[in-house]
C-alpha cells in the first residue's frame, strides 16, 4: 500500500520561494496581517476568546442596545411614565429569561446553537432556512442600527453645523469594521475592549449617581407611581393600560438583541467551549438587564422629556452631571463611549453573520465560497458580505434609528420565537426520559410567549412603517437560497448519473507497485475528492496519450473551512483524511498498471497551496504535465460561476505564466 507523501503544510504562503510578493499582496499584508500558520500547535488558543473576551466582542451588540432600546420603550408611554416601573421589570424578566433559555440550548448545541442550527434540527430544514435568513438579514442589520446610533450618539455633543457629516462618517466606520474583522475577531476584540469598559464605568456613574441623587425621593417617586396607575385605571382600563404597556414593550424590542450571538459563536470560543460560553451569556444578560432597567428607571425619576437632536440617554447624562466641576467633559465622555460602544456592538454582525452564512453555505442554501476561510481563518467573504449589505440598508434609511430599530427587531424575535418552539417541543417530548423535565419545559414556553408576543405586535403595529421591508428582503432571501439548494442539488443528481459506476473501479493496488523514475513523462493531477470526476479525468487522460505517462502523482489541498475548523485537532483529522482520499486514487493508478503517489498539503487558499505544491513536483518530476477535471455545462452564465468555482483555470493561469503545462479535461454535464 502506497503511502501519500505529505508536503509541507504551510498554508497561506502568498508566493513561491525566492518571488517577491505584488505590490497587492504587500498592501493587504499591511492591512489585514500575515497568514496565520496551520502548523502552529497554539493557533486554536491564539484566535479563539476566553468570556471576558467573548463578553466585548459579543455582548457589546445586547449591552449597546440600551442606548436605544430603552429610549424608544420610554417614549411610546407618552403621558403615563408611572408605566416605566412596570416595563423595567418586564424588560429584566425579558432578558433573564431569554439568557437562560439559551444557556439550555448551549449545553445541548456544545458546536454552536444559533438559530439557524437549532431550526434545523428540531423544527426541520425547512424551519431551519427560513431561521436562517431572518437572522442574516438581523446581523446585516444589527451592523446598521449599531453604526447609525453610534453616529446619532456622537452628533448628539457636536455642534449642530457637523450633522452633514453624519451619513459619511458611519459609512467609513462600516468599511473599518470589515477591514478590522477580516484581520480576525480576536485582534478586532482586543481594539475595542477598553471602549467596552469605558462605558460599563461611564454607565454605571450615571445610573448609580442618578439613583442616589434621587434616595431621598424613591418613597415619593413610589407614591406617584402608585398614584399614575390609580388614575390610568380610571382613564384607560386595566386592558387599556396593559396594552399600552405590552406596546411600549414591543418597541423596546431592540433591548434583546444580542443575546442568541453567544450560542451562534461557541466554534470561536475558548475550550471549554460551553462553560465559557455559558459564563459569556450570564455576563451579557446580568450587564444587559441591569443597564435597560436603571436607564428606565433613570429617565422616571428625572422626569425627563425628549429634546430634539439629543438622545435621552445624552440629556441624562448633561442632567446628572450639570452642576460637576467636570460635568460637561463627564457627558461628552459618556456619550463618546456609547457611541463606541455601538460601534463595537457592529462586531456581533460581523462574528455572526458570515458564521451563519458558512453553516448554511455547508448546506448548500447559499454559495459554497461563503465557508471558505481566508488566510488570516476568517470567513472573509461573508464578512464583506454582511458588511457591503450594512452600508446599502444604511443609505437606505439614511441612518434612521427609529426606523431601523422596526426593521430590526421583528427578525430577532422571529429567530427567538423559532428556537424557543424548538426546544419547547423537544423538552416536551423527552419529558418521561429527563429528570426534572418540568422547569425547563416553564422555562422555554415562557421565552417563547415573550418573544412571540413582541413579534406578532411589533409585526402587526409596524408593518407600514417598514417592518414589511424586512419581511420582504427575508422572504426574497429565502427564495434565493430555496433556488441555490434546488440548483445544487440538480447538478449533484447529474454528476451522479455521469459517472455512475466509475467508482466502482479496482482499487486494490498489486503486490509490488512499480517504482517512480523522475526522468520519465509524470501526469500530475489535481484532485479534490475521490469520485467520479478525479476517475473520469484519468480515465480520459490515459485515452488521450496512450502510453504516454509512466508515472502518476495525485495533488490535493485540504481546505480549511468553517466546518473544518473546529480546534487545533481538526487540521489533523482533515490531513488525514486528505491522505486516506489519496490513498484510494494511487491505488487505482496501480490496479492499471501504472506507477502513482500522491502529494497533499493543508491550507486556507487553495489556489495559493496547489501552486507551491505542483512547482514542487515540477522541481522533482521536470516532465511533469499538469491535469485538472472541470464540469461543463451545456449554457455558461455569471450564476453558475458564482456557485461554481473556477479553481482549475485559475491554477492553470498560475501554472502556465510559471512556465508548466496544465490542461484541463471537461466532463459535460446537462
Amino acid at each position: 500500500m502506497a503511502s501519500s507523501q505529505l508536503g509541507s503544510d504551510r498554508a497561506g504562503v502568498n508566493a513561491s520561494h525566492g518571488e517577491r510578493p505584488s505590490f497587492a499582496r504587500r498592501v493587504r499584508r499591511v492591512l489585514v496581517g500575515p497568514p496565520r500558520r496551520l502548523d502552529d500547535q497554539k493557533l486554536f488558543h491564539k484566535v479563539s476568546l476566553i468570556a471576558i473576551l467573548a463578553w466585548v466582542g459579543l455582548g457589546a451588540d445586547g449591552l449597546s442596545s440600551s442606548a436605544y432600546g430603552p429610549e424608544e420603550a420610554f417614549r411610546a408611554l407618552g403621558e403615563h411614565r408611572y408605566l416605566a416601573a412596570a416595563l423595567a421589570l418586564l424588560m429584566a424578566t425579558t432578558v433573564l429569561v431569554i439568557s437562560a433559555a439559551y444557556s439550555r440550548i448551549i449545553e445541548r448545541f456544545p458546536h454552536g446553537g444559533g438559530g439557524y442550527v437549532v431550526a434545523t434540527r428540531l423544527l426541520g430544514e425547512r424551519a431551519g432556512l427560513v431561521s436562517g435568513c431572518a437572522l442574516l438579514v438581523d446581523y446585516v442589520l444589527t451592523v446598521t442600527i449599531s453604526i447609525a446610533a453610534a453616529g446619532d450618539a456622537l452628533f448628539s455633543v457636536l455642534p449642530d453645523g457637523w450633522a452633514v457629516g453624519k451619513l459619511p462618517v458611519e459609512m467609513a466606520l462600516i468599511l473599518g469594521m470589515t477591514l478590522l474583522n477580516i484581520r480576525g475577531i480576536r485582534e478586532s476584540v482586543m481594539i475595542l475592549a477598553p471602549v467596552f469598559f469605558l462605558f460599563i464605568l461611564t454607565h454605571a456613574v450615571v445610573i448609580g449617581g442618578s439613583l442616589f441623587v434621587h434616595a431621598a425621593d424613591l418613597p415619593s417617586t413610589s407614591r406617584s407611581i402608585a398614584d399614575g396607575f390609580k388614575g390610568g385605571a380610571a382613564t384607560l382600563g386595566i386592558t387599556g393600560m396593559f396594552m399600552l404597556l405590552i406596546h411600549a414593550f414591543s418597541l423596546g424590542g431592540g433591548t434583546y438583541t444580542g443575546i442568541e450571538a453567544v450560542s451562534n459563536a461557541l466554534p470561536i470560543m475558548r475550550h471549554p467551549q460551553v462553560h465559557t460560553a455559558k459564563r459569556t451569556m450570564r455576563y451579557m444578560g446580568l450587564s444587559l438587564a441591569i443597564t435597560a432597567t436603571g436607564l428606565l428607571l433613570c429617565y422616571l425619576l428625572w422626569d425627563l422629556r425628549p429634546v430634539e437632536g439629543m438622545t435621552m440617554n445624552a440629556v441624562l447624562a448633561q442632567r446628572l452631571s450639570q452642576n460637576w466641576v467636570f460635568g460637561e467633559a463627564f457627558a461628552f465622555i459618556t456619550m463618546f463611549s456609547a457611541a463606541a460602544l455601538l460601534i463595537v456592538a457592529a462586531q456581533a454582525g460581523f462574528a455572526d453573520g458570515p458564521r451563519v452564512l458558512a453553516n448554511m453555505a455547508l448546506d448548500s442554501w447559499v454559495p459554497h465560497r461563503f465557508a471558505a476561510l481566508s488566510e488570516r481563518l476568517t470567513t472573509q467573504n461573508g464578512i464583506m458580505m454582511v458588511g457591503a449589505s450594512a452600508m446599502i440598508a444604511l443609505i437606505y434609511t439614511h441612518g434612521d434609528v427609529r426606523h431601523l430599530v422596526v426593521m430590526y427587531s421583528i427578525n430577532v424575535f422571529l429567530t427567538f420565537s423559532m428556537s424557543l418552539l424548538g426546544m419547547t417541543i423537544v423538552t416536551w417530548r423527552e419529558r418521561r426520559a429527563a429528570s426534572r423535565p418540568w422547569p425547563r419545559i416553564t422555562l422555554f414556553a415562557s421565552g417563547l410567549t415573550l418573544c412571540a408576543t413582541v413579534l406578532a405586535i411589533t409585526t402587526y403595529e409596524k408593518f407600514g412603517q417598514g417592518g414589511w421591508v424586512t419581511l420582504t428582503a427575508t422572504a426574497a432571501v429565502v427564495v434565493a437560497c430555496a433556488l441555490i439548494r434546488n440548483h445544487y442539488r440538480t447538478v449533484s443528481r447529474a454528476v451522479e448519473r455521469t459517472f455512475a459506476g466509475l467508482e466502482k473501479i479496482a482499487s486494490e493496488p498489486p503486490a509490488s507497485p512499480l517504482p517512480l523514475d523522475p526522468a520519465r513523462p509524470t501526469a500530475v493531477f489535481l484532485v479534490a475528492s475521490y469520485g467520479g470526476l478525479g476517475l473520469h479525468t484519468l480515465l480520459n487522460s490515459l485515452r488521450v496519450f496512450p502510453n504516454h505517462f509512466q508515472n502518476v502523482i495525485f495533488v490535493a489541498v485540504a481546505v480549511v473551512d468553517s466546518g473544518g475548523f473546529k480546534g487545533a485537532d481538526s487540521i489533523e483529522h482533515l490531513r488525514s483524511d486528505t491522505s486516506a482520499m489519496l490513498d484510494r486514487y494511487v491505488h487505482a493508478a496501480q490496479a492499471m498498471g501504472l506507477a502513482a503517489t500522491s502529494r497533499c498539503s493543508v491550507g486556507t487558499d487553495v489556489l495559493d497551496e496547489s501552486e507551491r505544491l505542483c512547482k514542487e513536483v515540477a522541481r522533482e518530476y521536470p516532465r511533469s504535465m499538469f491535469i485538472a477535471g472541470h464540469i461543463l455545462f451545456a449554457k455558461d452564465s455569471w450564476l453558475r460561476r458564482i456557485l461554481h468555482n473556477q479553481t482549475a483555470y485559475a491554477i492553470q493561469r498560475r501554472l502556465q505564466w510559471a512556465g508548466l503545462n496544465m490542461m484541463i479535461l471537461p466532463a459535460r454535464i446537462s
